[in-house]
């Protein structure tokens, strides 16, 4: 069952009206082709690049840094990849509810937003880290960006 995505900035993207029952697909304008995902966390952030010609994901990697240093890893990963626009995963509780982390992980959508100039797209990532786990990554992090990417891309 795919996880509601919710867009951001507003002017960018809107819901599809021939969404399938209980997905909530995001219009995302023909020039975003290619996507950087990150799985937030308080210390390591995974992160997975990928494209919308091809709908496929790769996992990069994880930036073990926190505040501002993590800020600057990400410019780092932005410059050599030179996505379009960026996908962050939101965490939720199973049914849904929004918890600290929640919020923590849009606060970081939009400092990304504010401080790449990029569209960034949240996609609900319960799950993505067991999925990771399940897969036997070395890396769960990047993994589950990896996976918040494929999903995202699923979905447009």
């Amino acid at each position: 069952m795919p996880l509601p995505l919710q867009p951001m900035p507003e002017p960018l993207s809107k819901p599809l009206a021939d969404a399938a029952p209980g997905e909530n697909p995001v219009h995302v304008a023909a020039n975003l082709q290619t996507f950087l995902a990150l799985d937030f966390g308080m210390k390591r952030t995974g992160f997975a690049v990928g494209n919308r010609l091809l709908r496929t994901a790769q996992p990069q990697g994880t930036i073990a840094a926190e505040g501002d240093a993590r800020f600057v890893k990400i410019a780092l990963q932005i410059k050599e990849w030179q996505p379009d626009a960026l996908v962050v995963g939101v965490p939720f509780h199973p049914d849904g509810a929004a918890h600290e982390n929640t919020l923590r992980a849009r606060r970081f959508a939009r400092q990304l937003h504010g401080r790449f100039k990029l569209p960034v797209f949240e996609v609900d990532e319960r799950y993505t880290t067991t999925e990771a786990l399940g897969r036997g990554a070395r890396d769960a992090d990047a993994m589950a960006a990896c996976i918040i990417l494929e999903q995202f891309l699923r979905s447009i």
